[in-house]
């Protein structure tokens, strides 16, 4: 599965939300989109998503902008990706026959194994923070291991 650029994007405005959270201030569109070098009309659109979802607030006129409506670590790349891509999968296969029932040779087998995938990544981005995240962005904590674990 790929992360979409939506899934970037919206992942790369909380980070951004998170690092400069200056007391609850809200964080205009435009300093979001400066600083994270994303295109102002799609975080627009991708904001409103994640207001949606719960995950930011918004405050309208002068001064206005978006906050993180809850704590860094209590927000997941998980939720992030859900909010704008909709459910982690690695693909819309359907359900996997069992025991013996497949109709097509190995279908069935390669149906559990992307499921199985799917599950993994899930797994790996409900297990990150915006908090983790953005200590490692900070040099606090050390990158993510590249190598895939099995």
């Amino acid at each position: 599965m790929k992360v979409s650029t939506r899934g970037d994007y919206a992942s790369r405005a909380l980070l951004s939300l998170a690092l400069h959270a200056d007391g609850g201030a809200p964080t205009s569109v435009r300093d979001i989109a400066e600083r994270t070098a994303l295109p102002q009309p799609y975080l627009e659109q991708i904001l409103l998503a994640l207001k949606g979802a719960g995950l930011v607030r918004s405050k309208r006129g002068v001064g206005g902008g978006y906050v993180l409506a809850h704590d860094p670590a209590d927000i997941t790349l998980a939720q992030i990706v859900n909010a704008v891509d909709g459910p982690i999968v690695v693909g819309d296969f359907g359900e996997p026959h069992q025991n013996g029932a497949c109709d097509h040779e190995g279908q069935c087998v390669l149906l559990a194994v992307w499921a199985n995938v799917g599950e993994q990544m899930r797994h790996m981005l409900e297990g990150r923070t915006l908090a983790d995240i953005a200590a490692i962005a900070r040099g606090e904590a050390p990158w993510p291991d590249p190598s895939p674990r099995v």
